[in-house]
């Protein structure tokens, strides 16, 4: 497959290449709307689903919970006490709870655990030769490559999903009490204060909009990677470089996720 850049294209191929990106995307979201339909299917959790999801759930979240926490924790720590001391030093350490909740459990936590998980389980995943052949044929058409698709794609995309709401959430739940303790040391006579600043940041719009992206975050690592590998079977396409196929659309999915 030649690179789509306008770069390396000349003039007169500019419409195939534009074609073709359009196709790309509308793919990857005509999947993604096939996925979000047979995840919310009853179907589409019988014996077999379950436990392969189950088994994708493990291998996605449980075994990389701990390190990942620890790692997580490890990081947010110099970043609270970087954040903590330039705060005290400017004479604002009343702002820096509110600094730290904002940016690193708002912002970092959940977009770190996206890009943990991409580079984990959903760019470097090896689709099998199921889902490959229901890639081939029309999902929508196909009651087999239906069939193929519900037992091998909804429990990878719900086992990466589950994987990023779980670390971010794990992680959060850390970073916050590591933000108590630099901030008050074990004292008990801080949880008023700390309860009312962190309340006071997580007003209910913030809230139901940190759940949201996380979960955006989530369905985005468990399709974009998945939808770039099987479009690639589908139409008998050969990498273009190195980088993982969906690697790059992901990247920029996930920044606008952050952005919006």
């Amino acid at each position: 497959m030649r690179p789509t850049s306008f770069l390396y294209t000349k003039p007169e191929d500019w419409g195939r290449v534009v074609l073709r990106v359009v196709r790309s995307w509308w793919y990857m979201l005509h999947l993604t709307a096939i996925a979000l339909v047979m995840a919310f299917s009853f179907k589409s959790y019988n014996r077999h689903n379950r436990i392969v999801a189950s088994q994708f759930i493990y291998n996605s979240t449980w075994q990389v919970l701990p390190w990942f926490t620890a790692l997580a924790a490890l990081v947010s720590l110099v970043i609270i006490r970087i954040v903590v001391v330039t705060a005290l030093s400017y004479g604002l350490s009343a702002y820096a709870l509110e600094m730290v909740v904002r940016v690193l459990v708002l912002e970092l936590i959940p977009l770190t655990a996206a890009m943990f998980v991409a580079l984990r389980a959903g760019l470097a995943f090896n689709v099998g030769d199921a889902l490959a052949v229901a890639a081939a044929a029309s999902p929508d058409r196909s009651m087999q490559a239906q069939a193929r698709l519900r037992a091998e794609l909804v429990p990878q995309v719900v086992a990466n999903a589950f994987a990023v709401l779980t670390l971010a959430m794990v992680s959060s739940v850390i970073v916050l009490v590591l933000a108590y303790m630099n901030l008050y040391g074990l004292s008990p006579w801080g949880v008023a204060d700390y309860t009312r600043t962190v309340g006071r940041v997580f007003n209910p719009a913030v809230t139901i909009g940190f759940i949201a992206k996380t979960i955006c975050f989530g369905l985005a690592v468990a399709v974009i990677p998945t939808s770039a590998i099987l479009e690639m079977h589908r139409y008998g396409l050969r990498p273009s470089s190195t980088v993982q196929p969906g690697a790059v659309r992901l990247l920029f999915v996930l920044l606008l996720i952050e952005a919006a």
